[in-house]
């Protein structure tokens, strides 16, 4: 089972700045990754949270119901979370952080992530098409 996890502000995809995140909805998003695992014969499971302390009690749950990858766009959380950047290092599950746009090509302060340093890799600027990489990527991670 891999955990997609969605942070802050992505429940309002497809109206949230669309020129930044195009119109595709959360509900979208997450059908098309449903469709991705299944033809990569994964399970998935998917969750967003506005709430940073929720995110952190999934990313704990998910060691108890031994899951075998994260895949997380934090949002926001991604420049300010030291506590997310922990649970993640805390659990030891491998996870991959997936942006939708490219932070590096925005604002100053979204160049820096904590929850980088402790993840698998980072995927930005692929649009929704970065959710689907890490998936592929996790179909060889969970199969060796």
């Amino acid at each position: 089972m891999i955990l997609l996890l969605n942070g802050p502000n992505l429940n309002l995809l497809g109206t949230r700045e669309p020129q930044i995140y195009g119109s595709t909805t959360l509900k979208d998003l997450e059908d098309a990754c449903q469709n991705w695992a299944r033809a990569l014969e994964l399970k998935l499971e998917c969750k967003q949270s506005n709430h940073e302390g929720q995110l952190i009690d999934w990313i704990h749950q998910a060691r108890e119901e031994k899951i075998k990858g994260i895949i997380i766009n934090p949002g926001g959380y991604t420049h300010t979370s030291v506590a997310l950047r922990d649970a993640i290092a805390g659990v030891g599950i491998p996870t991959i952080e997936v942006h939708i746009s490219n932070v590096h090509a925005r604002e100053s302060f979204r160049h820096h992530s904590y929850i980088a340093p402790v993840c698998l890799g980072s995927i930005v600027g692929l649009g929704i098409e970065g959710y689907h990489a890490a998936l592929l990527k996790f179909s060889v991670v969970v199969s060796s």
